[in-house]
């Protein structure tokens, strides 16, 4: 699915959602000096290996947290974790670096990769989320729980757990 087929299904799916256009951003950097209506709620994703290339994760948090994957592993009980390539995040999730996004889960035919999300998202102050639409020249905000609906309606493993 690309940006296009994301927005038709959002509007076939009546689900609520803003777009904000941009130039292409490839990091947070980038993408602070974009003007966003929501930047509160824009994510920053993590698309991770663990050291035996069977299990991939696509880790989500606020655009100014970090993440340390030591932490991480232990938390969740995973091998050592890196980094996926360019060429596995292509593969498995359709995307290009800069445009990693919890959205190219939908690409993911054989549900390799398991999905994290930061249970701060979930707080009730805080209902949206900011996520490129497969494409990084976009920022698409959505209700957090619609997010994850489409993500569990599809099939992939889903987590809401504390980064």
């Amino acid at each position: 699915m690309g940006k296009e087929d994301i927005y038709r299904m959002l509007r076939e799916e009546e689900i609520w959602h803003e777009i904000t256009e941009h130039p292409a951003v490839y990091n947070m950097e980038e993408m602070a000096q974009i003007k966003l209506p929501y930047p509160e709620a824009d994510a920053k994703n993590l698309f991770v290996r663990d050291s035996k290339r069977r299990d991939y994760y696509l880790i989500t948090v606020r655009g100014d947290k970090r993440v340390d994957l030591k932490q991480f592993r232990q938390q969740n009980q995973t091998r050592s974790l890196s980094f996926a390539s360019a060429e596995e995040l292509g593969e498995l999730l359709g995307l290009i670096p800069g445009a990693v996004t919890p959205l190219g889960l939908l690409n993911d035919g054989d549900r390799r990769v398991s999905f994290y999300l930061d249970a701060s998202f979930c707080r009730p102050e805080a209902q949206k989320i900011g996520v490129h639409p497969n494409d990084n020249t976009a920022t698409l905000w959505l209700q957090v729980e619609d997010l994850l609906r489409l993500i569990r309606a599809h099939g992939n493993p889903v987590h809401v757990v504390p980064i």
